[in-house]
């Protein structure tokens, strides 16, 4: 049976989904997205992914900066499916719908509620993270449950490259559960169980070379494709972390201090040292390059026995 439906979401995950829907048997007939704002280094505003799908599937667009005053839209719809919207739902949109609002939540509830599951498994070290399929209610990410699917996380694993694989798995598992409504019940989340996936902030982005390697590592994988880790060198240059690896560290040196040897470019970290593999320097054309050509076009600022993460430029 098809279900008519509305849907919430703004970003590459929520479009991924959002398609998943427009290719079922289920008719959207309503979207809601972030407005446009500007984005990348031009800062040229820019439409969300979301809203490009929808109108080129000719569908009605709206971007409210809140929900209020949307309960009679809503009311000719089945439910509301939400994915990575960034905006919370008022308790007067909770029902409207005619049955209940969805949301496709990338973590394995109760742990991770809130903005930024992805990152923060990963930035954690979790062996695992994956979707969670359930009834939206007033408290932040606490509703019941409908369905998961995990996803192991790999020791390589990247935030851009998890969340693809989540958006993916999400559209699959909210085919499922929505194949079966409304005869399948949730279940209730183990709130004693719960952590919060905070926000990114920027401070999440600079590295602390007093942390562990295998620490940082987690952190440079963890931003990729939605921020990214950086370091200071002298006098002020930001240092950007695209790739690197943990590795043995290349003699005893304070943590921070860039070192070359036969392996090539590390970081000494308060525990193992971080190899380098890609950077990206906000200078000249700020492309991101091999370390080694860093080196060798900046080698007046990355060289053997450079100290990185002054404090003061961070």
């Amino acid at each position: 049976m098809g279900w008519r439906l509305a849907f919430a979401g703004a970003p590459d995950f929520a479009a991924t989904i959002l398609q998943r829907l427009l290719e079922s048997e289920h008719e959207v007939g309503l979207v809601y997205t972030q407005p446009e704002r500007p984005k990348g280094r031009g800062r040229k505003v820019s439409p969300s992914p979301v809203q490009v799908l929808a109108e080129s599937a000719d569908i009605d667009v709206r971007t409210p900066t809140g929900l209020t005053a949307e309960e009679e839209a809503l009311a000719g719809f089945d439910y509301l499916v939400v994915a990575a919207y960034g905006l919370l739902l008022p308790d007067s949109i909770l029902d409207a719908p005619r049955h209940d609002c969805l949301n496709v939540h990338a973590s394995l509830l109760p742990r991770w509620r809130g903005a930024a599951p992805v990152e923060r498994a990963i930035m954690a070290g979790d062996a695992e993270t994956g979707v969670s399929i359930m009834r939206i209610e007033a408290e932040l990410d606490a509703g019941p449950v409908y369905r998961q699917r995990s996803l192991p996380l790999a020791d390589s694993a990247t935030g851009a490259g998890v969340t693809d694989d989540l958006a993916s798995l999400g559209a699959d598992t909210l085919l499922e559960v929505l194949a079966e409504l409304p005869h399948l019940g949730p279940t209730p989340q183990d709130d004693a169980r719960a952590t919060y996936a905070h926000k990114l902030i920027s401070a999440d982005s600079v590295i602390d070379w007093s942390n562990d390697a295998a620490f940082i590592d987690r952190q440079i994988r963890a931003l990729g494709g939605r921020a990214t880790a950086y370091t200071t060198a002298p006098d002020g240059v930001r240092v950007r972390i695209l790739e690197a690896f943990p590795a043995h560290p290349a003699g005893d040196s304070p943590p921070g201090t860039l070192r070359r040897d036969s392996d090539g470019w590390q970081v000494i970290c308060k525990r193992g040292a971080l190899g380098l593999v890609t950077v990206q320097l906000n200078r000249g054309r700020g492309t991101p390059m091999p370390i080694q050509s860093a080196a060798n076009g900046y080698g007046q600022i990355l060289f053997d026995g450079t100290i990185l993460g002054d404090a003061n430029h961070a």
